[in-house]
C-alpha cells in the first residue's frame, strides 16, 4: 500500500497545511520527502519525492520557484511544499500557484509555525506503515501466484484482513520492460539510472491507473524488470476489454519510454486464487511469444497460441533442439559457412504465405533469385514445399527456432 499526497495531507498534525494547487495530481506516491538545499534540483530527485522548499539557506525569488516547480514535474516528484512567514518566502507567489494548476503538480502551503521535524516525523511514520502493510498484501499475493500450498481458505481470510477483492475472478498480465543496456550503453551511468528509474516509474504509474480504473484492484506486484498485474474478468467480455486497454497502455507507453521496450503477456481470464499459478504461468509464456515474434506489436495473449502453447508446454528442450536439427540442420550449416541467405529466405517465403513474387520483394531480391533459392532449400532438407507434412515440419521448426533465440 502508498501514501498519497492525499495521504500527507490527511495526516494528524498536519492540518495546518494547505493545498494551494495541483488537485488532480493527489493521488500520487510519496516515496519520501526532499528539502531541497541548492538553486536547482534536477540532479538531486529521481521521482516519487515530496519536496520541500524552506528558503531558509537559499533566496528564493519567483523565477527560483517556478524552476523548482518545472522540474519537480519534469523529474516525477509527488508535489511541491513551499514553506511560508514573515522572515524568509512570506507568500507563494501567484504565478508559481497558476503554474501547479497547469501542470497539475500538488502544491502545498506549509506555515513555518509547524516545525519541519514534525512533518518529516509524520511522513517518515506513515511511509513505514504503509510499506509495512503494503508488503504484507504482495506477500501474500506472490504466495498465491506461486501456488503456495498453504490452505487457499486461510489466504483468502488473511485477504480479507488486509483488504484484498480475493474473490473476484482475475485475468494475469505480465508486462517486461526491455532494452535497459541501450540506455546504459548510450549515457553515462548516472544519467542511465535516472532515467532508469523515471522509465519505471511512468510504467507503474500508468498501470496503477488502469487498475484503479477498472475496479476491484489488487496491488501491482514488482518483480525485477516484470509488472504483474491481476485484473478483474468474470467474462469472454472483460477479457476482451482487458486486452484493447493493455493495448492502448502499450501504445501510449512506448514513445516515452525510448530506447526501453514493453511487452506484455495475457493470461485467460476467470481465475480464483486457487488458479492464480496457472494464470501466471500463461501470461508468463504469452510475454515470452510477444518479445519473440515483433509482428504481435508486443503484445500476446495466451488464448491465441495455437501450436505455441503446445510448444512452450514441452519442458524437455533437447526434444525440440533434435527437431530443429532434423529439420532445418542442413539449412543452417550451410548459411554458418556462406553468407546468410536460406534461412531468411525460407522465413520470408512462410511470412508471405508462400507467395514467391511478394518474398521476393520482402528480401529486395528478383524472382528467379528466390526460386533458385527455394529448390535449394528443398534439396538440402529433402523436403518438398507441395507436400503439406513438410510445409507443417518447416513451419514448426521454425516457431521452434524463433522461441529458442535471445529475447
Amino acid at each position: 500500500m502508498s501514501l498519497s499526497v492525499a495521504d500527507v495531507l490527511a495526516l494528524p498534525g498536519l492540518e495546518s497545511m494547505t493545498l494551494r494547487a495541483g488537485a488532480r495530481g493527489l493521488q500520487s506516491d510519496v516515496r519520501w520527502p526532499y528539502v531541497a538545499e541548492n538553486e536547482d534540483i534536477a540532479d538531486w530527485v529521481m521521482g516519487g519525492e515530496l519536496v520541500f522548499v524552506t528558503g531558509i539557506n537559499h533566496p528564493r525569488p519567483e523565477a527560483n520557484l517556478l524552476l523548482l516547480l518545472r522540474q519537480a514535474h519534469e523529474r516525477g516528484s509527488a508535489g511541491l511544499v513551499i514553506l511560508t512567514g514573515p522572515e524568509f518566502i512570506r507568500a507563494i507567489p501567484d504565478s508559481v500557484i497558476s503554474e501547479a494548476e497547469r501542470l497539475g503538480v500538488p502544491l502545498i502551503e506549509q506555515p513555518y509555525a509547524l516545525k519541519m521535524v514534525v512533518v518529516t516525523q509524520a511522513i517518515g511514520t506513515a511511509l513505514v506503515q504503509a510499506q509495512q502493510f503494503g508488503r504484507s498484501r504482495q506477500q501474500l499475493l506472490e504466495q498465491l501466484l506461486e501456488g503456495d500450498s498453504q490452505s487457499v481458505e486461510v489466504l483468502r481470510q488473511r485477504g480479507e484482513r488486509l483488504g484484498l477483492a480475493l474473490n473476484v475472478p482475475r485475468q494475469i498480465v505480465v508486462l517486461s520492460l526491455e532494452g535497459s543496456e541501450q540506455l546504459f550503453a548510450s549515457h553515462d551511468a548516472h544519467t542511465a539510472e535516472q532515467l532508469l528509474q523515471q522509465h519505471q516509474q511512468r510504467v507503474q504509474e500508468s498501470l496503477e491507473a488502469e487498475l484503479a480504473e477498472l475496479g476491484d484492484a489488487l496491488p501491482l506486484i514488482r518483480q525485477g524488470r516484470h509488472w504483474i498485474a491481476l485484473l478483474p474478468a468474470t467474462s469472454s467480455a472483460d477479457e476482451a476489454r482487458n486486452r484493447e486497454r493493455m493495448a492502448r497502455q502499450l501504445n501510449a507507453l512506448r514513445p516515452s519510454l525510448q530506447p526501453l521496450r514493453p511487452f506484455l503477456g495475457l493470461g485467460d481470464g476467470g481465475y480464483l486464487p486457487p488458479q492464480f499459478a496457472q494464470g501466471l504461468g500463461e501470461a508468463r509464456q504469452a510475454l515470452d511469444v510477444a518479445q519473440r515474434f515483433p509482428e504481435r506489436l508486443g503484445l500476446c495473449a495466451f488464448a491465441v497460441l495455437g501450436v505455441l502453447e503446445l510448444l512452450g508446454a514441452i519442458r524437455d528442450r533437447s526434444l525440440l533442439d533434435r527437431f530443429v536439427e532434423r529439420v532445418l540442420g542442413p539449412l543452417i550449416g550451410d548459411d554458418s559457412r556462406h553468407t546468410p541467405v536460406l534461412m531468411p529466405t525460407l522465413e520470408a517465403w512462410f511470412q508471405e504465405n508462400g507467395n514467391l513474387v511478394l518474398a521476393a520483394q520482402r528480401l529486395q531480391v528478383h524472382r528467379n533469385t528466390l526460386s533458385y533459392r527455394m529448390q535449394r532449400i528443398e534439396a538440402l532438407t529433402g523436403c518438398s514445399f507441395d507436400t503439406p507434412h513438410d510445409r507443417l515440419n518447416i513451419s514448426i521448426a521454425l516457431l521452434i527456432r524463433r522461441l529458442s533465440a535471445p529475447a
